[in-house]
């Protein structure tokens, strides 16, 4: 019986083997170059940053960009590190790490990602994936700059953002400038400090202890359609269903309870008052 299971192991390797898994086209790879500004040495960088390890099924597993955006997302929080510390010579270290954050989080990059196309050439064999971008992009549409916590992107596409810029520093013999060019190019308009905005649950913590009120969130635990539900001074304000990650549910619980307080109060100088 072993045997009989290692020869049929053997012929279906040989029925799919891992170099008739098909190579990226030379065009795409032109257009990859075109959309970053930056022309690769080594033409194998783009198509590797550009695999996801689901491309490989049926097949013997292959490189996939996991180990280039390793690189990619450490030297990429240096690059932005270093532009905010260069843009705001007297900005103390919370407001820039924030805006190091807001610059280089799974929204921002995957924003990028869609915003010059290179969703398009990402390979893979994840049914889910085109809808969930697809519906990524549509809400986009709500936020302008940043949803600030809002959104659920794809991670695969700030995956491929970072593995791109990840296979530019390999590939240019790891300079930071070169990367610093290609991803500020990509990533204009940079979030500066005036478009810099609140993330909802801090906001909502900011203005109920500026007023002297408690602050509670209430989840119903993992069910299919999870609730978070926000208690202002026992008081439900606000409440938020999101079923793939209760810390967008409760990202927008805080939005929702955050938008009828500013419609209670009005004038935000005003003195404390009852939440209802």
């Amino acid at each position: 019986m072993a045997a009989a299971a290692a020869a049929e192991e053997e012929d279906g390797e040989k029925e799919h083997p891992e170099a008739s898994v098909p190579g990226m086209d030379a065009a795409a790879i032109e257009a990859v170059e075109g959309i970053l500004d930056y022309e690769f040495g080594d033409k194998r960088m783009v198509e590797e940053a550009l695999t996801h390890g689901s491309f490989y099924c049926p097949y013997k597993p292959g490189v996939s960009y996991e180990r280039l955006e390793f690189v990619g997302d450490a030297v990429l929080n240096l690059v932005v590190a270093h532009e905010v510390f260069a843009t705001y010579p007297q900005l103390s270290p919370g407001p820039l790490t924030r805006l190091r954050a807001a610059n280089v989080d799974k929204e921002k990059l995957a924003r990028i990602a869609v915003s010059h196309g290179l969703h398009r050439f990402l390979r893979h064999k994840a049914p889910q994936l085109e809808g969930q971008i697809q519906d990524f992009m549509e809400a986009m549409l709500d936020y302008p700059i940043h949803s600030n916590g809002l959104l659920d992107p794809p991670k695969v596409l700030a995956d491929i953002v970072e593995s791109l810029l990840g296979a530019v520093f390999i590939d240019s013999n790891k300079s930071l400038d070169t990367v610093s060019k290609v991803f500020k190019k990509l990533a204009e308009p940079l979030i500066r400090l005036e478009t810099l905005g609140k993330h909802p649950v801090s906001e909502l913590y900011e203005l109920c202890q500026k007023l002297g009120w408690g602050v509670r969130f209430m989840k119903d635990g993992w069910t299919e359609n999870l609730t978070v539900e926000v208690l202002i001074d026992g008081k439900m304000v606000g409440s938020a269903t999101y079923g793939h990650k209760k810390e967008i549910a409760q990202n927008r619980a805080a939005k929702a309870a955050l938008d009828k307080l500013k419609e209670t109060l009005g004038d935000m100088s005003l003195s404390a008052r009852s939440p209802d």
